[in-house]
This record gives C-alpha cells, structure tokens and sequence, in this order.
C-alpha cells in the first residue's frame, strides 16, 4: 500500500484525533470519517412537496393543539 505525508495544523491534528477511536490508526479514522455520502443538505426538501407529508403533518398538529386544549381544561377544572 502506498502512503502519503500529509502536513496539517495542530488544530486540524487535535480535531482529528478527538474522533480517532482506540486502536484505530489515522489512517482508519480518516476513511471512517471520509465513508459514505454525507451531504447533510442531500434530501433537504424532498418531502415538502408530497402531499401526504402535509396531510398527516396537518393531522398532527390538529391531534397536538386538540390534547393541549384538554389538558388545559383538566388543569382548570383542577384549580377550581
């Protein structure tokens, strides 16, 4: 396996090896780290367009505001 020398900041070096986990070496961290898409902002939105999302989301905010509003009425009735 080819290797490379790499120079980085002490900064860059602390943060690196704040992730490293035992008996994983650098090189293991940085392929750990550096695996897979992760592009928080992939998908972003996706759902905002579906109308069933919006439905169900509409649906629990009916169910959220309707159990509040009973609490609220248990907790005076409570207090009187």
């Amino acid at each position: 396996m080819a290797t490379k020398t790499l120079t980085i900041t002490e900064e860059a070096y602390e943060r690196l090896k704040s992730h490293k986990r035992k008996g994983e070496s650098f090189t293991d961290t940085v392929l750990r780290l550096t695996e897979g898409n992760q592009d928080v902002m992939r998908g972003f939105g996706m759902v905002a367009d579906d109308e069933g999302f919006a439905e169900a989301a509409g649906r629990t905010r009916d169910e959220l505001e309707d159990a509040f509003d009973e609490r609220r009425k248990r907790r005076e009735q409570t207090q009187s």
